[in-house]
């Protein structure tokens, strides 16, 4: 009995990674193209939006967003902070954020070649082991939002847990939307690890379904300084984790 559930999410998670690997194939050399000046990033941009949407498409899943916020009523730029326990989230954040932004992802992407494309110039390269990394990765953020252009990233840090319980965040994104006196959009990814968890492949989720995503009311920041770095890291967290609560609390009383 346990074997035929393992069996299909083996077959979903090779799906998935087929079509991701297929996908990427077809499309990098448009990639090649609209990454090589930065005039065309926009439409490079555009592009990931349309490989996000195939992304999930094809092996099954679907996405639900609530805008506590009309979606085209959000500020630009901002700073989007999201919860992150699955891969998922990286690609359903070009699903759900409308306007242009730039992505915040781990250095050690640089290491593979097909991705290293996405983040030499249009994307920011943290190395969070590396006080100077970290640094040139805040200021390159800075320069950013003041081109008008939003930050996306996870205030955790990576993906620390495989069954979406929210840890810690870190001090860099509130600390960069006070300095730059933007907005701060809260994002709670409600269920991507049941649908793609992660961790070994047959111990771990593997299915389609509806991935649910609430996008939060913006908090703005007009007025705040370093002194409220703090409170405003907690309000996120806590608006993040108590989405997160009421969520479980429905999906374990059914």
């Amino acid at each position: 009995m346990k074997l035929l559930k393992i069996i299909p999410r083996i077959l979903w998670k090779a799906l998935f990674m087929l079509n991701f690997i297929f996908s990427l194939i077809i499309l990098y050399p448009l990639f090649y193209i609209l990454l090589s000046k930065k005039e065309w990033f926009s439409k490079a941009f555009r592009l990931k939006k349309i490989w996000s949407r195939w992304l999930f498409i094809v092996p099954g899943i679907i996405t639900k967003v609530k805008y506590i916020t009309p979606a085209n009523k959000l500020p630009q730029p901002a700073v989007y902070c999201a919860n992150h326990a699955s891969y998922l989230d990286v690609i359903a954040g070009y699903l759900i954020i409308p306007n242009y932004f730039v992505s915040m992802g781990k250095k050690e992407l640089d290491k593979v070649p097909l991705f290293r494309r996405f983040f030499k110039e249009m994307n920011i390269l943290v190395d969070r082991k590396s006080i100077t990394g970290s640094h040139k990765a805040f200021i390159r953020a800075g320069q950013e939002i003041d081109k008008g252009n939003s930050i996306f990233l996870f205030p955790e840090g990576g993906i620390l847990s495989n069954t979406g319980k929210l840890h810690n965040f870190k001090n860099g994104a509130f600390k960069l939307a006070i300095e730059k006196q933007v907005s701060v959009i809260p994002i709670t990814f409600l269920n991507n690890w049941k649908i793609f968890q992660n961790g070994v492949l047959t111990r771990t989720y593997g299915q389609p379904g509806i991935s649910k995503v609430v996008v939060h009311e913006p908090i703005s920041t007009l007025g705040m300084t370093a002194n409220d770095l703090v409170s405003l890291r907690t309000r996120v967290h806590d608006i993040i984790q108590n989405e997160l609560n009421n969520y479980n609390s429905k999906y374990e009383n059914r």
